[in-house]
Order: C-alpha cells, then sequence, then structure tokens
C-alpha cells in the first residue's frame, strides 16, 4: 500500500521559512518523480512542483519559483519542500503524491503564512 506523510507544516510570518517533508513507503521511492501541490481554502488542488527520480530535474510553479526549492533524498525515501519568503498567498495545505497520481495524497501538512 502506497503512504505519503508530509509534515512540517505551522504557522509562519510573511518573509519566514519552512521545510515540508514527505516520506514514502510502499513502492520503490526511487522509481518515480514526486510531486507537490495545495489546496488553499476553497479552491481547488494547485500544482506548486516536482522532483525527478535523482534529484536532478527540479520542476516549479511560476508563482513559487525562485522561493521554493525541491530536493529528495532516495536512502531516506524522503522528499523535501523549502519555502524561503513565504507570501500570505502560499497558506494552503500541502500534498505530496508519487508521480501525478493524486490518489496517493497523503493527509497534508498546513502551511499558514500570517503575521
Amino acid at each position: 500500500e502506497v503512504q505519503m506523510v508530509e509534515s512540517g507544516g505551522g504557522l509562519v510570518q510573511p518573509g519566514g521559512s519552512l521545510r515540508l517533508s514527505c516520506t514514502a513507503s510502499g513502492f520503490v521511492f526511487s522509481d518515480y518523480a514526486i510531486t507537490w501541490v495545495r489546496q488553499a481554502p476553497g479552491k481547488g488542488l494547485e500544482w506548486v512542483a516536482a522532483v525527478d527520480t535523482r534529484g536532478d530535474g527540479q520542476y516549479y510553479d511560476t508563482s513559487i519559483k525562485g522561493r521554493f526549492t525541491v530536493s529528495r533524498d532516495n536512502a531516506k525515501n524522503t522528499m523535501y519542500l523549502q519555502m524561503n519568503d513565504l507570501r500570505t498567498g502560499d497558506t494552503a495545505m500541502y500534498y505530496c503524491m508519487k508521480g501525478r497520481d493524486t490518489t496517493t495524497m497523503g493527509q497534508g501538512t498546513q502551511v499558514t503564512v500570517s503575521s
């Protein structure tokens, strides 16, 4: 059974930083790209970033490019999302998924950016 566990969210002031983690199990982690998406209150899922199997290829939505960085540690079955210069518009529940399979999303981790 595929399981994705997101963690690291919290309340942060504008301009602050957080690092989210996504730990996976139930599949060969190093064989799949991993994706971060987010969902703000009352809105649909928004694609945020992705990293390829080895971590060499990193892809970002234009809204977060230059502020967020994705990385992965295949030895730990874990992917990270380093978020800097956070804005109120980044407030959302953040989820990771195996590839583009939304059925594998975990329970999410809440990020709230507020002064």
